[in-house]
């Protein structure tokens, strides 16, 4: 194993092999540049030598494709101007909305109402909460600055939106276009989504929650030092583009550290793609050592992926995705973390479309504590005595969900009943 003098080293190096602070403890892997605030840390550490199998070489454009990367966010995110230059105001507008959450689910009293009216406030709440993620993204990428005490109390408060409407909130999917628009601040949001579910699943405290949740929003913030087409591209990524893409958690990791986020959010972010069989990255630890954060991102944020539309491909419907997870092919996830997800949007994630055995067609609204096989299901076209929503307890025995439905048929189905004016 070679030694190289810190010194020597210039920010950005890559080295073809790892590279080790004392030939046992490891500093970055292969393929991954050296940033300068790691060799800095390094040197205020007085370790004068690094060691590696491997050459160097530097990447010069990286630095030049982040400036790029930053300004494409910029100029995507305008219409929020006014939300980051007066972050008050925004967290007072996600307030107004909440209230008027609580004030609507007081004055709907019937039944028939509540349900619909109810599910229509939460997506005005989502996409509150989807534009406050936008204005952190978008001023840590023009001014490079965090409000931490304001984003705590924001993210508590959306920890606590996520409890109180969990099976509505579930419902809310992302489309093709909002996402391609903003893929970074769509999927983090939907994994912070899932992330905190399966966090209530763990009975977390509500502390511990909100922490979970911080490092959930964040952790792709280092993707923003990074051109677009990298994590937006549909087609292979060449060796150099992927070792550019394995720096992001490295990446994410020093900007929360420079800014002064606990070392728990720190932590959960610099894992985030490590996994149990020591097959992830960037360090390569294996299950004892990953924290308990990183865990519950890697499943969230990886579900997330799998069942969201991208560009370049359909999403799988959640059922797939479900299954995919639950396979845990070469043990990459925790199985507690799986199973919380499991019980926490059930074996037929709710918002998917099913096909019962009495011939009729529902959709899952949420899940039965203890039994993820059999969700309970609003039926579409099926009203009660007072005009609301049908909605059935999935069984054994009497009422089973046959298959998930498809998009096509889904349309189709929801197209027949409308035209006949079911819904």
């Amino acid at each position: 194993m070679e030694s190289y003098k810190v010194a020597d080293i210039k920010p950005d190096t890559i080295f073809t092999k790892d590279v080790f602070l004392d030939k046992l403890f490891l500093v970055c892997p292969e393929g991954c540049p050296l940033d300068e605030a790691t060799l800095k840390t390094i040197q205020d550490w007085n370790f004068a030598e690094l060691f590696s199998e491997g050459k160097t070489s530097i990447i010069a454009t990286v630095k030049a494709q982040s400036v790029t990367s930053e300004k494409v966010i910029s100029t995507k995110t305008e219409e929020v101007t006014d939300l980051l230059t007066n972050s008050a105001d925004a967290k007072d507008s996600i307030s107004s909305v909440l209230q008027k959450a609580v004030e609507q689910a007081k004055k709907s009293g019937e039944a028939k109402s509540t349900d619909k009216s109810r599910m229509g406030v939460v997506e005005e709440v989502y996409d509150q909460y989807l534009d406050y993620i936008r204005g952190i993204y978008t001023r840590y990428a023009t001014h490079k600055e965090f409000n931490i005490p304001e984003i705590n109390e924001t993210i508590k408060e959306l920890c606590e939106f996520i409890r109180d409407n969990t099976q509505f909130v579930l419902r809310v999917t992302p489309n093709l276009e909002a996402r391609n628009n903003d893929f970074l601040v769509s999927h983090s949001m939907r994994s912070t989504v899932f992330a905190v579910a399966i966090g209530l699943q763990l009975k977390m405290p509500i502390q511990r929650l909100s922490e979970l949740a911080v490092a959930c929003v964040l952790h792709e913030i280092g993707m923003i030092r990074l051109p677009p087409h990298l994590y937006m591209n549909e087609k292979p990524l060449t060796l150099s583009e992927r070792a550019q893409i394995l720096t992001h958690p490295i990446i994410s990791y020093n900007i929360l550290k420079e800014a002064g986020f606990p070392t728990n959010v720190q932590i959960g972010v610099l894992d985030h793609h490590e996994r149990e069989n020591g097959t992830g990255y960037p360090r390569k630890i294996h299950s004892k050592n990953i924290s308990l954060y990183a865990k519950i991102i890697a499943v969230a944020c990886s579900y997330e992926a799998i069942t969201a539309p991208r560009h370049f491909r359909e999403e799988r419907n959640q059922y797939d995705g479900m299954l995919e997870m639950l396979k845990n092919a070469n043990h990459q996830y925790d199985d507690t973390i799986l199973k919380a997800l499991l019980f926490s949007i059930s074996l037929y994630p709710i918002s998917s479309y099913v096909y019962l055995s009495n011939g009729k067609i529902g959709q899952v609204v949420d899940v039965q504590a203890g039994d993820p096989k059999n969700p309970i299901v609003q039926v579409l076209g099926s009203k009660n005595p007072d005009g609301s929503a049908q909605r059935l307890q999935t069984n054994d025995k009497t009422i089973k969900i046959v298959r998930i439905m498809n998009k096509e048929e889904v349309a189709t189905a929801i197209q027949a009943l409308a035209k006949a004016g079911q819904l």
